[in-house]
């Protein structure tokens, strides 16, 4: 049998949360995203300028993948770019990681060294580092300088606040997706906005390298 490729993977899975939608959502496959600016319906590739004035990296502090504390402040000085996730999430957050990881391939070195990527849970009371190490791996998301985080709820829903959304559950208690990420600049202020479902990475590459250029 052959082996599928990274690409035969991310095939699949666009194609069955596509299916999906096309049902018109299967529970927990509702998303919960931040407003888009008003000029949002002018815009069909998914990339927005920020509408957001608030602090993306507030004084709280969370763990990474590797059980190590991180102080969300102690990520300025280079520009962040955030999304949300869960690792129980059986078909829409693989999807944006899949997008996230074509990202983090184009950027190469600048990954770390320029730039930090980070995936926040949205379910901490489940996801603890171990869960979201085994959730980086299985998704082959395991890079240096991209951080998946966990910590208390009450630290998450702050951080949610702060990029004007909030975790919400179904009744049968699986959480809502939330489709939107964010490109931080070096101060932690919002500077792009993605439906990172649509945005091409290149978009987004570029909009790194523009955050780059300012300094």
């Amino acid at each position: 049998m052959r082996r599928l490729t990274f690409t035969d993977r991310f095939r699949r899975v666009a194609i069955a949360v596509a299916i999906i939608f096309g049902l018109g959502a299967l529970p927990g496959c509702q998303s919960n995203t931040a407003p888009p600016p008003p000029d949002a319906a002018q815009n069909s590739n998914g990339s927005y300028p920020a509408n957001n004035p608030a602090n993306g990296l507030p004084a709280l502090s969370l763990v990474d993948q590797y059980g190590k504390p991180v102080a969300l402040e102690s990520l300025k000085g280079k520009p962040v770019l955030i999304d949300f996730i869960y690792a129980r999430c059986p078909s829409v957050c693989p999807l944006l990681t899949a997008h996230f990881v074509q990202i983090a391939r184009l950027l190469g070195p600048k990954l770390g060294s320029k730039l930090t990527m980070v995936s926040v849970t949205i379910d901490p009371r489940h996801d603890g580092p171990a869960q979201l190490l085994e959730y980086a791996k299985t998704h082959q998301a395991d890079y240096p300088g991209w951080l998946f985080l966990t910590g208390k709820p009450a630290d998450i829903d702050a951080l949610l606040k702060a990029y004007r959304l909030k975790r919400e559950r179904q009744p049968d208690g699986v959480i809502n997706h939330v489709a939107t990420a964010f490109l931080l600049g070096a101060d932690g202020r919002q500077l792009r906005m993605y439906d990172i479902l649509q945005a091409p990475p290149q978009a987004v590459i570029a909009d790194v390298d523009r955050a780059l250029a300012r300094g």
